[in-house]
């Protein structure tokens, strides 16, 4: 049997200058920018129904909420249905435990069509998730599969989540290259 690879990765990218007062961030932003390395499809990201960007860099100025991206290989949906999709809010934590928090998520009508990942680096260092076949255990399947969620309370620091090369086959077993 003939094996069909596809590689994804997702980079983004979070700064926050200095605060003004302990409460108050000021200049914050988020970058979020796609290297797609499987051949086919456009990586999107969307936030509140409308698409920001089809595999070009996008800059948020301020908190980057209720986000969401995936490779759109013709089946997804606008929110990501029927695809694997990340789900990222990036921001300065106003508070504590109201930081970033980012999640693979396989939750109907979601569906798993490419292996993606992400991980924190120069702040929540190693902290990340990856989903490299259909079977994985690290993304949301339920609404209550809160251990999928990876949260950054690190303020004033820069934060990357990285997605993972991902060799999937036809057979949806996987294999990590990275």
């Amino acid at each position: 049997m003939r094996s069909v690879h596809n590689f994804i990765t997702i980079i983004g990218l979070l700064s926050a200058s200095s605060f003004a007062t302990p409460l108050q961030a000021r200049g914050e932003s988020h970058t979020i920018t796609f290297a797609n390395k499987c051949g086919k499809g456009t990586p999107t990201l969307v936030q509140s129904g409308k698409i920001l960007s089809t595999g070009q860099p996008f800059t948020s100025s301020g908190p980057f909420e209720a986000g969401i991206a995936y490779l759109q290989t013709g089946e997804c949906g606008l929110n990501g249905d029927k695809c694997t999709t990340l789900e990222m809010t990036l921001k300065t934590p106003p508070t504590p435990g109201a930081g970033s928090s980012t999640d693979v998520t396989l939750i109907p009508p979601h569906a798993f069509n490419v292996g993606v990942g992400f991980k924190y680096s120069n702040g929540c260092d190693g902290q990340g998730q990856s989903c490299e076949a259909a079977n994985c255990h690290s993304a949301f399947r339920t609404p209550t599969d809160y251990f999928a969620q990876t949260q950054c309370e690190e303020a004033n620091r820069l934060k990357r989540p990285l997605g993972f090369h991902r060799s999937i086959s036809s057979l949806l077993s996987a294999s990590s290259s990275v």
